[in-house]
């Protein structure tokens, strides 16, 4: 993977947890300096392992989620289990793989690919 490629698969996986942050309405400046760290975060990583590239997205996001839950609580939170019991967040399924999704893991059901979360949200 040259640089450029590097460059290009980070940038992706910033834009695709951008825009579900902004569809959950939580993109404010000291969350997108989160999205900045795991970026840079993960540039190493993939420097070290560039056929993990693909994973980019999905792990962004973990790390986004894991950062948000010490400074602001869950996110995102389930839309599909809303009835009843206490809210809880999504998770991205697979862990480690590519074409990451958002699944609720009560109710076993995809809910959105990452970076498109505001269509599950109807936003």
């Amino acid at each position: 993977m040259d640089a450029m490629e590097l460059e290009q698969a980070l940038h992706t996986a910033r834009a695709l947890v951008l825009a579900d942050l902004v569809a959950g309405d939580v993109a404010e400046a000291d969350v997108v300096s989160l999205v900045e760290d795991a970026v840079a975060h993960r540039r190493w990583w993939v420097e070290q392992w560039p056929e993990g590239a693909g994973f980019l997205p999905g792990l962004v996001a973990q790390d986004v989620q894991d950062a948000l839950l010490d400074r602001h609580g869950r996110w995102p939170l389930c839309p599909v289990c809303t009835e009843g019991g206490d809210p809880h967040a999504l998770e991205v399924e697979p862990e480690l793989g590519p074409d990451p999704h958002w699944a609720c893991t009560k109710q076993a059901v995809f809910v959105a690919r990452v970076g498109s979360l505001g269509t599950a949200l109807g936003r």
